[in-house]
């Protein structure tokens, strides 16, 4: 029947009981699912783990530029790791880093939820934070009424 119509038999899925099989040209057949799966790959998306470090005496100004940056990846979607590192004499000094990172976390709920709470590794103090849909629309909805108000 196939050669008849000078086309092939292709079997779609053999695992199937009983075996699917269609009439077709198999050239074709194989451009489709080629292009099928260049779709699905483009549609992934990888999401990447985003760190910024800081340290316990870090200026205000400067914490707020880069607690900017962290809201930036986590609207973006990727995780965000922040890190508090203590060189020398800081170590003693843990309490100064904990409210760093009490300030931070305070500043990135807004975008994101917490994945790990603060712990401390060795001179390093991290958590860790993932993207939450929800409180980033909410977000750009504030943002976007802010600028409404100030163009008029």
């Amino acid at each position: 029947m196939a050669k008849s119509k000078e086309l092939d038999l292709i079997e779609v899925s053999p695992n199937a009981k009983p075996p699917v099989c269609k009439i077709s040209d198999f050239g074709k057949y194989n451009y489709e699912k080629q292009k099928k799966e260049k779709e699905q790959k483009k549609s992934k998306t990888t999401t990447q783990l985003k760190e910024i470090r800081f340290h316990p005496n870090t200026d205000t100004h400067d914490m707020d530029f880069k607690c900017r940056h962290l809201m930036e990846f986590l609207i973006q979607g990727h995780k965000v790791k922040a890190t508090i590192i203590f060189i020398g004499r800081m170590m003693v000094h843990q309490d100064i880093g904990r409210k760093l990172m009490d300030e931070i976390l305070e500043k990135l709920s807004v975008v994101g939820k917490i994945e790990q709470m603060p712990k401390m590794e060795g001179r390093f103090m991290t958590a860790m934070l993932i993207p939450d849909k929800k409180k980033i629309e909410d977000y750009k909805k504030e943002q976007e009424k802010l600028k409404v108000i100030a163009q008029s």
